[in-house]
């Protein structure tokens, strides 16, 4: 595998020359970039100039990371150019999140073979259920081949969010990769750091992703009396007190969900993923030195113990509530990450509506408010 990684700022263009000679069917591009796509138009173009032959992927984001810096309004972007891996890309609409597990079903069912060893998913970040669009993925997939990806970001707005398809930025879709072959190499790892807050409390009505009523009291009025003088903020300053739910699969014990949007007619908070009515719910709160120590933790869940030496990507796909609750501190759980990586590894990312991981089962889950890293490699 051949590896490189570049920056594209409006203002200053690439940090270095485009290699054309990565251009290939079985090379893979994965950008990530500011919600405000017009701004790169020109970054995009040049990319889709030098790289006509390759695969693409990406999305908009609340932040790019790219190795030691995190930057804003910018291209970060990776080119691997694979030896022996096959590579597939599937692409599919969605305009309404209740029909969230049929796009993770129809990805699935498109891109499964029997050498199928790793999916990695980007999607719309508004217009879906993250939850089920996990479990429609990884449903229809057998429990080896891993999934991962996130859900794409605009700022802290929630306006506007994008995917790269047929190599330019739309909205309302959800785009995936396959990964086929023995040679391929794929780690993952997954940890959030947050604290609870208050006590735990029944979710007694929920639709999906949408929670009315917690404990028979309406679920906005509830989480406002938690904010406080913040509540004038939601949805954004939800991010900064996220839902988590009893789950006995996940390592800690809990699933945490965070806020898309907020309905004052209703009442309701409606979440990146699923609320299941019954479930227990208990509002966390953020502890910085645990979110830094959160980074470190998922460095330590990659396994490498078949990585050969030589070329190696991670992606790094982090929550953007982690990022309002770290402001100045942000870099920090970057270098975390960067401190337990192999010396000759590159780092991409972005900061996220929502992070798609397996749980500690192998089933792929949508996380929230988690550090959630992706390494490639090839053997």
């Amino acid at each position: 595998m051949l590896l490189s990684t570049y920056q594209y700022t409006p203002a200053g263009g690439w940090d270095k020359p485009l290699d054309s000679a990565l251009d290939s069917d079985s090379t893979l591009l994965i950008v990530f970039g500011a919600s405000d796509a017009d701004a790169l138009i020109s970054g995009i173009a040049d990319l889709r100039r030098i790289f006509p032959r390759s695969i693409w992927t990406g999305c908009s984001t609340a932040g790019e990371i790219y190795g030691h810096s995190l930057e804003d309004n910018t291209l970060a972007v990776a080119v691997m150019k694979f030896t022996h891996t096959i590579l597939r890309l599937t692409a599919s609409e969605i305009i309404d999140p209740n029909i969230s597990f049929q796009v993770g079903s129809y990805l699935a069912s498109t891109l499964h073979a029997p050498d199928l060893r790793g999916i990695f998913v980007l999607s719309d970040g508004l217009s879906v259920n993250g939850s089920e669009l996990a479990k429609g993925l990884s449903q229809n997939l057998p429990q080896d081949v891993v999934v991962t990806g996130g859900l794409a970001g605009d700022g802290d707005r929630f306006k506007k969010t994008w995917v790269l398809v047929d190599k330019a930025p739309r909205s309302n879709h959800v785009v995936a990769v396959g990964l086929y072959g023995e040679h391929v190499g794929i780690a993952h790892g997954s940890r959030g750091g947050w604290d609870v807050l208050g006590p735990e409390r029944e979710v007694t009505h929920s639709e999906g992703n949408v929670l009315y009523n917690l404990d028979g009291q309406p679920a906005l009025a509830l989480y406002k009396k938690y904010l406080g003088e913040r509540s004038a903020g939601l949805p954004a300053t939800g991010l900064l007190f996220p839902l988590a739910i009893r789950n006995d699969l996940e390592q800690d014990g809990l699933t945490v969900r965070t806020i898309l949007s907020v309905n004052e007619a209703d009442n309701s908070i409606t979440f990146a993923g699923d609320i299941p009515q019954g479930s227990f719910v208990r509002l966390m709160r953020a502890n910085f030195e645990r979110l830094i120590d959160g980074a470190s933790d998922a460095v330590g869940q990659l396994a490498f113990e078949d990585y050969p030496g030589g070329p190696l990507l991670t992606v790094a796909i982090s929550c953007v509530g982690r990022r309002l609750v770290l402001t100045q501190r942000i870099e920090e759980e970057i270098e975390a990450v960067l401190d337990g990586l192999p010396p000759r590894c590159d780092l991409i990312g972005y900061y996220s509506y929502g992070e798609l991981s397996p749980l500690a089962s192998g089933r792929c889950d949508l996380h929230n408010q988690t550090m959630t890293l992706t390494s490639f490699w090839e053997k």
